[in-house]
């Protein structure tokens, strides 16, 4: 089949490389003049990285392996730990943190010459034809189209008549640094909570850390013009390594958070949506390049089956809405920022909770659903 997919994020790049393998025709379609590489990072679990495997994506000398995701008090006390090791040996394959730019790199290449089509920006997709218009006025038709144009999608726009997601009261700072030396070349994700809100830290390779803070905000109030000023006013006073995180920022990211439901059917026609257009969700469960992953993989495979096009893409899409909205109803609730009493938390079984985090990573995760 000849697939249009608009845009080129990781679920776009994803979707490409599954299509691409099982013989199918593919052009991407992007709107920015090359690859995005801008943006933070991204932890992909065992169920991502067994599908990188299964679309050829190599990540050798990139990332960081993690083995333990630890929880501690704003006061330095250690509280929980997740082994995440232990849920790499349950699944066969390992989780990792990596620069975006370092997944959307591998994802993107391999790709045969011509795939990629950047400067290509859709304006108006036609689901029973199969069809998408760009900025100009050029239009092109294929057997399917793939809205996985990000949060503010074209295509999604047109197929459900509006954006359905709405602002949480979160808001996320982050950035890259080089210390604190120990956790740089650690393998443990860090998350500290308190009153204020979150700090995370976690390993990136390449010698980066990535470091992010988390808390709520009123979005009828402007940005602060200094938000490391700010972030040191509301964070400073929390044990170590905050401090040092703090006196270290140089560069910062701004990002809101988004929530909706995720409906069982996604598209119509020829036309379906794929990645944080079909499921906008707050990062605060590392899920959304995850999920953006999951789809491009389901879809491969499901368009290989049986019956005509469109019931293949509605098969796709009950498939998918299963895990993506228990992933999406999960990080809405923003859990991993919410203020916990220390002891409460130090009731908790570090062996219960690796338990339970092990099984959730496979009820959100269509891949160890289906091999696992």
């Amino acid at each position: 089949m000849r697939v249009l997919v608009a845009g080129a994020g990781v679920a776009g790049l994803a979707a490409a490389r599954g299509l691409v393998r099982a013989g199918h025709e593919v052009e991407v379609h992007e709107r920015a003049p090359a690859l995005r590489t801008v943006g933070g990072s991204v932890t992909l679990w065992s169920g991502s990285t067994g599908i990188l495997r299964d679309l050829g994506v190599d990540l050798t000398g990139v990332g960081r392996r993690i083995d333990t995701m630890e929880s501690w008090s704003s006061g330095g006390r250690p509280l929980v730990t997740v082994d995440i090791a232990a849920v790499a040996r349950r699944y066969g394959t390992p989780n990792v943190h990596l620069p975006r730019q370092r997944l959307v790199e591998r994802l993107a290449d391999g790709l045969p010459e011509g795939t990629l089509r950047f400067g290509s920006a859709c304006t108006r997709v036609d689901p029973e034809r199969g069809g998408l218009a760009f900025v100009g006025g050029s239009t092109a038709l294929g057997d399917v189209v793939v809205g996985a144009d990000g949060r503010s999608s074209v295509v999604r726009d047109h197929l459900w008549g509006a954006d359905p997601a709405r602002l949480t009261e979160w808001v996320t700072w982050q950035g890259f640094i080089r210390r604190p030396f120990d956790l740089v070349s650690s393998h443990r994700a860090i998350m500290i909570v308190g009153r204020e809100g979150l700090c995370g830290l976690i390993p990136a390779g390449e010698g980066l850390l990535l470091w992010w803070f988390d808390h709520r905000v009123d979005h009828r109030e402007p940005p602060p013009a200094s938000p490391a000023e700010a972030l040191a006013e509301r964070f400073g006073s929390w044990a170590a390594p905050v401090p040092e995180v703090l006196a270290a920022i140089d560069g910062i990211d701004r990002f809101t958070h988004h929530r909706h439901r995720v409906p069982k059917v996604w598209g119509r026609g020829r036309a379906t949506l794929a990645g944080d257009a079909a499921h906008s969700m707050p990062p605060t469960m590392a899920q959304g390049a995850n999920q953006a992953l999951e789809d491009g993989w389901t879809l491969a495979r499901e368009l290989d089956g049986a019956g005509p096009v469109t019931e293949r893409l509605r098969r796709y899409e009950r498939i998918r809405s299963r895990h993506a909205a228990r992933a999406a109803d999960l990080a809405a609730t923003e859990q991993t920022d919410r203020y916990r009493p220390p002891a409460l938390m130090r009731l908790l079984p570090d062996r219960l909770v690796t338990a339970g985090y092990t099984a959730w990573l496979r009820r959100v995760s269509t891949y160890l659903s289906t091999t696992a």
